[in-house]
């Protein structure tokens, strides 16, 4: 069966992906989860779309029961390694987040860093990952997930256009009072 793209992409990328610099921010992002978990440690973490495992490491670190999942096997060959030689036990698992196996078993799902949720090329194979993860969850529990921002690319250029505008000295507009990533007029 032919591999789909975002599983061809991920293939060989475990080593490359940690040292990408959108994964400098595991900290953080780690910081950021147990202040929304109010820094309970007997919650049962799911961490969808895994990767590398940088959240689910982090979190074990901290004391955290968590799972972590995949679809990619050389992400989580690369997770195993990194979980090794910190000398932690991490319960990784291959799955594909549309058909999960669990069923109301985590406190807490996790899925950051497009893990998953918006690489799939239809709306309803989004919903399906949405689908399983809520089912996987116990009644109550959180869902933390971050995904793409399609205008961002769009903001990034109407940013250049304007700074490029002003080099010139033509244009009549200095600055841009809409912003695009929040939707609203600013007193700019």
């Amino acid at each position: 069966m032919k591999k789909q793209w975002y599983e061809s992409l991920f293939e060989n990328y475990g080593r490359k992906y940690d040292n990408e610099p959108y994964t400098h921010g595991t900290v953080g992002e780690c910081d950021f989860i147990e202040k929304e978990l109010q820094f309970d440690k007997s919650l049962k973490i799911l961490d969808v779309g895994c990767g590398t495992g940088r959240h689910t490491i982090e979190l074990t670190k901290r004391g955290y029961s968590v799972t972590g999942v995949d679809l990619s096997e050389s992400q989580l060959k690369r997770a195993k390694e990194k979980a090794e030689e910190a000398n932690l036990c991490i319960d990784f698992q291959c799955q594909d987040a549309r058909n999960l196996p669990f069923a109301g078993e985590f406190d807490v799902a996790i899925m950051l860093c497009e893990g998953g949720f918006p690489l799939m090329e239809t709306d309803e194979m989004n919903y399906e990952i949405l689908k399983n993860v809520t089912k996987s969850l116990k009644p109550q529990a959180k869902f933390i997930f971050t995904t793409m921002n399609g205008l961002f690319p769009l903001f990034q250029s109407v940013d250049e256009f304007l700074a490029s505008a002003a080099e010139d000295d033509t244009s009549l507009c200095r600055n841009n009072a809409f912003d695009l990533m929040t939707f609203r007029m600013s007193d700019a």
